[in-house]
């Protein structure tokens, strides 16, 4: 049976334990994939394998955009795509290092980033990091529209968490593995570059921890461990903010306002909690300062979410600062530091510091590490026999009038994925 969240009856006085709203950039557009390698297939077998490649690819751009589709459901249509498309890439002959059908199909893909317009290559491999690419924005898409429900559930949160890892999990297995096997290397500024799939990675991260800080907020933890996982936090979107420092602005400026906002949200939560563990330890001068600290951070984090609404640039559009979630932080804060100020006042009678506390805090448990990415086994359709049967000789290898680059085309229709009404704080 599922834990169902209820109400904190004093919500002025903690804050909301679930961040919910993400930003988004959009899934990468393709065009469509005939497979028809008429004369090169040549038996059935053969020509099955393409036609199923057809239409497991197509299926699989499908559930990109099929609200109902479900992480299970996303794994088996992924799969059932990879299998087959790994016979146009591994040898099945023993004697080279690739398949000999990995260059015989064009692909044609849009960025992130760049907007409709297309880089073509033909390459399975190309096709294969593209895909993969678009899966793992998928899980963080679905995370994003999870953590905006409404009520959100333990086993929910546990999803949006899992999502969140195995999407850094497939952008590292991208990054480490089949991108450096690509024949044209990756074009700057463009997905396939490290610059932008190295934020994707540490933003997943990230977020998977916003879930955790929620976890230890809920269930009362130390306010030393919450102080430092909110750091650790803030410091993955600082990493990631300057990650995108050189790329064009057009395209990224948004995406790192987001990026900004979360580092300082964060910051403010290590301060907040920070100050909780200096008061515990009678040093109520030092609470207070940590706790003046975490008001200027706010204050700033809710400057960037206004500069961040004014942003134009790919990804989605929210009003971060209206969101309950984030005001619950701004009176937590508040109401934390008059309590220090009034135990000051009576009890301990500390000087102020002119200097914030440092932070120097390093979680010990509860930091999200990517889940390994594997391909599914080669499909039981591809044996050597059936490859045998592709004859390149009748066909030509390569179809360079259709590689071309810059051509635009057709954005994918994405479903709304604005969160539902926040309606603040919950305990378990």
């Amino acid at each position: 049976m599922k834990k169902s969240v209820r109400y904190c009856k004093e919500c002025e006085r903690c804050p909301l334990t679930m961040t919910h709203w993400f930003h988004r950039n959009p899934l990468k557009a393709t065009a469509p994939v005939s497979f028809n390698l008429y004369g090169v297939a040549s038996s059935p077998a053969a020509n099955k394998i393409c036609n199923d490649l057809r239409t497991t690819r197509a299926r699989l751009l499908d559930m990109f955009t099929d609200s109902t589709c479900t992480p299970e459901i996303m794994k088996k249509s992924s799969d059932e795509y990879f299998a087959l498309l790994q016979g146009f890439i591994l040898p099945l002959d023993g004697t080279t290092q690739e398949s000999k059908l990995r260059f015989i199909q064009n692909f044609k893909w849009s960025d992130t980033l760049q907007g409709n317009i297309a880089s073509a290559q033909q390459d399975a491999i190309f096709e294969l990091v593209s895909m993969a690419y678009n899966v793992a924005i998928w899980y963080t898409k679905f995370a994003s529209r999870l953590a905006g429900k409404e009520n959100i559930t333990e086993d929910e949160a546990k999803d949006v968490h899992k999502s969140l890892k195995i999407a850094a999990g497939i952008f590292k297995t991208l990054k480490e593995t089949h991108i450096p096997r690509l024949i044209t290397p990756a074009e700057k500024g463009r997905d396939l570059e490290p610059r932008v799939i190295d934020t994707y990675i540490v933003q997943s991260q990230a977020e998977a921890q916003e879930v955790t800080i929620a976890r230890a907020i809920e269930l009362k933890h130390n306010a030393s461990l919450i102080a430092a996982l909110s750091y650790e936090t803030a410091n993955f979107y600082q990493k990631a903010d300057h990650t995108l420092n050189t790329l064009d602005p057009e395209c990224s400026s948004k995406w790192k306002k987001y990026l900004q906002l979360k580092q300082h949200f964060y910051m403010a939560y290590a301060h907040c909690y920070h100050g909780q563990t200096l008061l515990a330890g009678d040093k109520c001068g030092e609470a207070i300062r940590s706790l003046q600290e975490a008001e200027k951070f706010y204050s700033r984090a809710e400057a960037l979410c206004k500069e961040y609404r004014q942003m134009k640039g790919p990804g989605s559009t929210a009003k971060p600062s209206e969101q309950l979630f984030f005001k619950k932080l701004g009176t937590f804060i508040k109401n934390t530091l008059e309590k220090c100020q009034r135990e000051n006042g009576f009890i301990y009678f500390h000087k102020v510091p002119a200097e914030a506390p440092a932070l120097e805090l390093k979680a010990s448990y509860g930091l999200a590490e990517p889940t390994p990415f594997e391909l599914p086994p080669l499909s039981a359709q591809c044996t050597p026999e059936v490859y045998a049967s592709f004859d390149l000789t009748k066909g030509p290898k390569e179809d360079k009038a259709k590689a071309k680059h810059d051509e635009e085309i057709k954005p994918v229709k994405e479903p709304d994925l604005k969160p539902q009404k926040d309606t603040g704080c919950v305990v378990s």
